[in-house]
């Protein structure tokens, strides 16, 4: 089961969360600055990305090291911003729209610069199937909510479940940054870490997508 829903309702209920968001707001902070924040937060990360995988030797891992930082504080932002919106009363349909287009560009910022950083090369169709697979797999969740049903977040992996394994591929490239081989049906592939977080992308998310349509179909 996707992680989204589960940590929605974490963060939504989680005390010290809900601490950090009154502290934003009485700073100045609205929800939608906040959205806008960790879209920087995803270009930066994305930018690192295709830097450290087009490497200097002896910069790898500090710019691995800020991609993933910066990985997380887009995750964080992006999970606090929803709480900040009701915290100060300001969640709203414009607000909602606006944080999933920018997760959207996100994802381009984010995958886009593992794509474009080498990490699966020479396969660089697989990064493709794999952008195309995340795409999908939102548009289907919200497409439900767009024909009136409730927005689907299930299947097997959503966005929270996806920035979980970035960081974690991650920040295991800073201790084993190598290709890791693997033989079988797919012939002899060999990515490092982000390499295979890829492929694993673009297996999943295409099955969520096809989860989805058929959990939304079902119900229509």
């Amino acid at each position: 089961m996707a992680l989204d829903s589960l940590l929605r309702d974490y963060v939504d209920n989680c005390r010290f969360a809900r601490r950090i968001a009154k502290f934003l707001a009485a700073i100045g902070f609205t929800p939608n600055l906040l959205s806008v924040l960790s879209l920087g937060c995803a270009i930066l990360a994305g930018l690192f990305f295709f830097f450290a995988g087009n490497r200097i030797h002896h910069v790898f891992n500090f710019l691995l090291l800020l991609a993933g930082v910066f990985v997380c504080l887009n995750a964080f932002m992006d999970a606090l911003d929803g709480v900040l919106a009701r915290e100060t009363g300001n969640a709203s349909k414009k607000g909602d729209f606006l944080d999933h287009v920018l997760d959207r560009y996100s994802d381009v910022f984010i995958i886009g610069g593992i794509i474009l950083g080498g990490y699966v090369n020479p396969r660089w169709e697989i990064g493709v199937i794999a952008i195309i697979g995340v795409f999908l797999s939102s548009y289907m969740g919200t497409q439900a909510q767009a024909v009136g049903l409730s927005r689907v977040y299930g299947g097997l992996i959503g966005r929270a479940d996806r920035l979980v394994i970035i960081i974690a591929a991650t920040f295991l490239s800073l201790f084993y940054p190598y290709p890791i081989p693997v033989s079988g049906l797919l012939n002899s592939l060999s990515f490092p870490f982000l390499g295979w977080t890829l492929v694993i992308f673009a297996l999943l998310c295409n099955a969520t997508a096809l989860q989805r349509f058929y959990f939304a179909w079902r119900r229509i």
